[in-house]
């Protein structure tokens, strides 16, 4: 399975919006310099994520984004569906029926073997990622992080937060 990158971007920005002080906003530029990426495809990530309620969106010069729940109520899993959707990734297209040793009339009693076990590697890979918030990233990168590297980052976004 290939996520599609605008995942790892939107993951990434809410990290950052995840930062901002109460009331400020990080416009779509800002967040597009900040990771090297084209503001006109970081907006198509980015309102996947207001389209489903996880980010607030104001406009103006002072206008852009910032988180719409606590970071400790957002998933990781919150953000793959707002842009991958909610669908399987796994679609059993019951080619077993196409066996032509079976007989004509024959009738299956239970979702195909292949797709159980499919379905539960999805329901596996959700929940780990049902299982991690935003806020469990934010602890992670503040021990990982040189406290330096940390500190220039606050700043920077704090600089150009409106």
């Amino acid at each position: 399975m290939i996520l599609k990158s605008q995942v790892e971007w939107a993951l990434h920005c809410c990290a950052i919006l995840a930062g901002l002080p109460e009331g400020r906003y990080l416009s779509t530029k800002a967040l597009a310099e900040f990771h090297g990426l084209p503001k006109e495809y970081l907006s198509k990530a980015l309102q996947s994520l207001s389209q489903a309620g996880l980010v607030h969106t104001t406009l103006g010069p002072s206008g852009g984004y910032r988180l719409a729940r606590s970071p400790e109520d957002l998933t990781f899993l919150d953000i793959v569906e707002a842009v991958e959707g909610k669908t399987r990734t796994f679609v059993c297209n019951e080619i077993r029926a196409n066996n032509p040793c079976r007989p004509k009339d024959h009738r299956e009693s239970a979702p195909c073997a292949i797709a159980r076990v499919m379905w539960g590697a999805d329901e596996a890979w959700r929940q780990k990622l049902r299982s991690v918030t935003i806020a469990d990233l934010g602890r992670t990168l503040a021990r990982e992080l040189p406290q330096a590297l940390l500190q220039d980052t606050i700043d920077w976004v704090e600089d150009r937060a409106g």
